[in-house]
């Protein structure tokens, strides 16, 4: 009998060892995930990655959000094979092709036409880091000004101008060079007491706030590399009214917390916003392909023929497979109940960790969750005793300090169980060891 897709196996099931000389004897020093996960992984299907020696595990990091719907799902899977098969465009720069005129007519009929969105759709190079450069490039040429106002813990790449905006100081030393162009003003609740959006309004409206006037404010609503602060509705309305009134364009990165991640497919959606700008990326294509774009309200729409470009700007395999997800998963409601419903256990369970530790905070919005457990130490060894034990998992945040869930959104509620319970074990004998040490 066929093993069910997200069922993981016994953590003593293995077949033959796994060597990591190669890597360690030619790739750069600049992996990261690796470090922390140190196995080599084989297959994956759902939400279960096997690795080279039999062993699976339930994986709680779904390619940092980019399998939002899992591995390999099977419907994605067999239009890809077709389109290959049948000799599909492989490469098309940014011609017209069939399969591009597809995703687009899926993504305005399910995406942009019900959300009331008149934004067209820039194909930019295949990283997110591209599209926010775009996006940076197209307000400053849009509004003739340099400064973009962006928010402290805030990441949105480590390409230079993407880098600039990104506040993470280990990021921004590896540019090796100043990074210009920007103002960072503190996120919503980053410190306690303090109305950021009044500070920026106040700092804007004085002529000697000292901040340029800026060509746009960007700003993610959950912030994930940055330890999973989640802006209020009322604070992003409020940067949103900030940014018209100022003559800023409103740049909303939803990279990460787009695409259904916190429980609608637009992170932004209910708060009463219509960003002028969107970089997207991630789990766009649905399968892991490469693929990013900016949505761009038309009257921002200012770039002539290849102002932006790339070699890969567009990626003809990956609209096939982002046609797919729209259409599967985005056509009617029943996926956002779905998702609602597994949000709820994700918030319970992690309420349980919390609970576990003294002080630790819940982190993070719809399916985008985590917990702030105080202490990077302490964080990195609950997420290696996790991965021991069969959980595959990582943390964020400005010190590492908060265990992330990024769960593919597909995965079965019995598996997150299973998964939470081995993330509760993990915790449980971490700490346990932490207090015999102390003792």
């Amino acid at each position: 009998m066929p093993k069910d897709v997200n069922t993981p196996s016994s953590a003593t099931e293995t077949t033959n060892p796994i060597d990591t000389a190669i890597f360690q004897r030619r790739e750069s020093e600049a992996r990261s995930y690796c470090r922390g996960i140190p196995t080599v992984f084989a297959s994956a299907s759902g939400s279960i990655m096997r690795a080279a020696d039999g062993r699976e595990y339930i994986d709680f990091l779904a390619g940092c959000s980019s399998l939002n719907y899992g591995h390999n799902d099977p419907d994605m899977k067999a239009a890809l094979i077709d389109h290959i098969a049948d000799d599909g465009i492989a490469h098309g720069l940014d011609l017209h092709t069939t399969t591009k005129a597809d995703f687009l007519d899926a993504f305005e009929r399910h995406i942009l036409a019900p959300r009331g969105m008149d934004h067209r759709v820039m194909f930019t190079g295949p990283t997110g880091a591209n599209a926010v450069e775009a996006a940076m490039k197209i307000a400053r040429k849009s509004t003739g000004r340099t400064n973009v106002v962006a928010f402290t813990n805030g990441f949105h790449g480590v390409t230079m101008g993407a880098l600039a905006a990104t506040g993470n100081g280990y990021h921004r030393g590896g540019a090796g060079m100043e990074t210009q162009g920007v103002t960072r003003v503190p996120f919503d609740g980053y410190a306690d007491g303090l109305d950021s959006a009044a500070l920026l309004d106040q700092m804007l409206s004085d002529n000697s706030g000292g901040i340029d006037a800026p060509a746009a404010i960007m700003l993610e609503t959950v912030q994930g590399e940055g330890g999973l602060n989640a802006a209020s509705s009322e604070f992003v309305r409020a940067i949103a009214d900030i940014a018209k009134r100022h003559g800023a364009l409103l740049i909303l990165d939803d990279i990460q917390a787009g695409c259904g991640r916190t429980g609608r497919f637009f992170s932004f959606e209910d708060m009463g916003v219509i960003p002028d700008l969107v970089p997207m990326a991630k789990s766009v294509s649905g399968f892991g392909l490469p693929l990013a774009m900016v949505l761009v309200r038309p009257q921002h729409d200012v770039f002539g023929p290849a102002e932006h470009n790339g070699t890969f700007r567009g990626n003809t395999h990956a609209f096939v497979t982002a046609r797919v997800a729209i259409e599967k998963f985005w056509s009617d409601k029943g996926f956002e109940v779905e998702l609602s419903d597994k949000a709820s256990l994700i918030e319970s369970r992690l309420k349980e960790l919390a609970s576990l530790v003294p002080g630790a905070q819940l982190k993070g919005r719809g399916l985008m969750r985590g917990v702030d457990v105080g202490s990077g130490e302490l964080a990195g060894a609950i997420c290696k005793q996790a991965f021991h034990n069969g959980l595959i998992i990582e943390t964020s945040g400005n010190e590492d300090q908060v265990v992330k869930v990024l769960a593919p959104l597909t995965t079965p509620k019995d598996v997150l169980s299973r998964g939470f319970g081995i993330l509760l074990n993990a915790a449980r004998d971490v700490l346990a060891t932490t207090q015999v040490a102390a003792e």
